[in-house]
């Protein structure tokens, strides 16, 4: 069968480089004997004309990228009834796959990688994962085979195996969905109309009867064709019960699962509770999981380096360990926010114009998670040319950082126009910038009719604010 590192890959530092280099991943063929596969892997060219000038990549994150695709690999054996001691011996013997799934993702995600942006280890999961399932619908019982002997095809089955590799286009953005659109067919019909309700797959039968339509069901499969293998009992059941005990209501357990279905297939005892525990250390009320996980269920899906990138990331910004908690609890979904592509470049941004970051960490940090470019500067723009001095519309921001969280077109500027019409001086906004988060049609349009219709004339902040007991009692006293 020849030597595998010399025959099947040319070198094997040049999909995996050693640890004491920053190596650029160039054009490597996976030479199998039944096919030659060639991934096309300029991964992280720098030139924008085409060109292959190559951007280094940290030897660094490689080892850390090989070390998560180790755990998406060994999870995956687990769940298909691996014992831990064989799929700890499974893992130890195959080198070249893990190198060859780090490959991978440098493939499907070339155009993040040229930016310098690194994959969380939800993204990671979900671009190996499909992969996975992929191999293992094709290969079956030589799944651990072709493992173990990759690139090469096992010797008991040389004659037919040929891996499900296929030749990638550099360009493409959207890769991943190459090997979900292979998955999806046999997936979906598992749940198509043809299949009788008593037929469809137990899991299915059970999130019917707690309410989830099957319709809904196959929109989560058709956009994550892994979800209709899932075991009801040891992946689904414990997974509802594990809501259940955290006070997520059996009426909104469907609303989680059609956000994110994946967390079905994660382990409760090595992922979900460790990770749940460790939020608790950082600070996260334990009386608010309920509403934590419907504002964001996938916060489970999170290395414990991914969550104390953010961390420090708001202990730099001057937050202590208890707002840091309380931020947390309020918004679990900056923990999905990427420090870098996100973060730093609002704090940047926000400084340039002379905003208190530490004020907005503490009171609104929420805001550091948006685009600089397509929420925070059309909106700063929006105010100066409506009048407002820069001086003023940070005073706004520093009073109510949420009104950069509004749709500008949808929202903010809805309102201004009614704002006009209502005779108040523009500074009033200065002063109570607030009335953005109201509702236009259910608080500020009747509340400013009923005042008008009572000859008063209210500060903006008290039309709004006062409550409607106080409001009801002076209409009354008008009459």
């Amino acid at each position: 069968m020849g030597t595998r590192t010399s025959s099947a890959v040319h070198s094997p530092h040049l999909i995996f480089p050693p640890q004491t280099t920053a190596f650029p991943i160039t054009r490597h063929s996976f030479s199998l004997r039944a096919k030659v596969v060639c991934f096309q892997g300029r991964l992280v060219e720098s030139g924008m004309d085409g060109s292959s000038s190559l951007k280094p990549v940290s030897a660094t994150l490689l080892v850390s990228e090989k070390e998560e695709a180790k755990a998406v690999l060994t999870l995956f054996l687990k769940q298909r009834g691996l014992s831990n001691a064989a799929a700890a011996r499974t893992i130890s013997k195959s080198d070249l796959f893990l190198q060859h799934l780090v490959l991978r993702l440098h493939v499907l995600h070339k155009t993040w990688y040229m930016t310098g942006r690194e994959l969380t280890t939800m993204e990671i999961r979900e671009a190996l994962n499909p992969y996975l399932e992929a191999l293992h619908c094709q290969h079956g019982d030589a799944f651990i085979d072709m493992i173990l002997h990759f690139p090469d095809p096992p010797p008991e089955v040389k004659s037919s195996l040929q891996i499900l590799t296929p030749e990638l286009d550099p360009d493409q953005e959207k890769l991943p969905g190459l090997v979900i659109d292979s998955m999806r067919p046999k997936a979906m019909a598992r749940v198509s109309e043809s299949v009788p309700v008593e037929d469809l797959p137990p899991h299915v039968i059970y999130l019917i009867e707690l309410g989830l339509d099957l319709e809904k069901i196959r929109v989560i499969i058709r956009k994550f064709p892994p979800f209709s293998y899932y075991n009801l009992e040891r992946k689904v059941k414990p997974f509802v019960k594990f809501l259940l005990e955290l006070g997520v209501l059996e009426s909104d357990i469907p609303r989680v699962l059609c956000r994110t279905p994946q967390l079905c297939g994660i382990s409760l005892s090595k992922n979900l509770i460790p990770t749940m525990k460790y939020l608790e250390e950082l600070g996260v009320d334990k009386q608010k999981w309920s509403k934590m996980i419907l504002r964001y269920p996938a916060m489970f899906c999170f290395s414990r380096r991914k969550i104390n990138s953010i961390v420090m990331f708001l202990t730099e910004m001057g937050l202590s360990k208890e707002t840091i908690g309380k931020s947390l609890t309020r918004y679990p979904n900056i923990l999905g926010s990427s420090v870098e592509d996100k973060m730093w470049p609002a704090v940047k941004y926000f400084r340039s114009i002379g905003v208190n970051v530490t004020v907005i960490g503490q009171r609104f940090p929420q805001t550091l998670t948006l685009s600089v470019e397509g929420n925070l500067k059309p909106m700063t723009e929006f105010f100066l040319e409506m009048g407002y001095s820069i001086e003023e519309i940070v005073m706004m921001m520093e009073r109510f950082g949420s009104i950069y969280t509004c749709s500008l077109s949808k929202n903010v500027k809805p309102k201004w126009e009614f704002f006009l019409s209502m005779g108040y001086p523009r500074s009033e906004l200065v002063k109570f910038p607030q009335y953005f988060g109201c509702s236009l049609e259910g608080r500020i349009k009747p509340r400013y009719s009923l005042m008008k219709a009572c000859g008063l004339r209210w500060s903006l902040s008290h039309l709004l604010t006062v409550s409607d007991i106080s409001l009801e009692k002076t209409v009354i006293a008008k009459m």
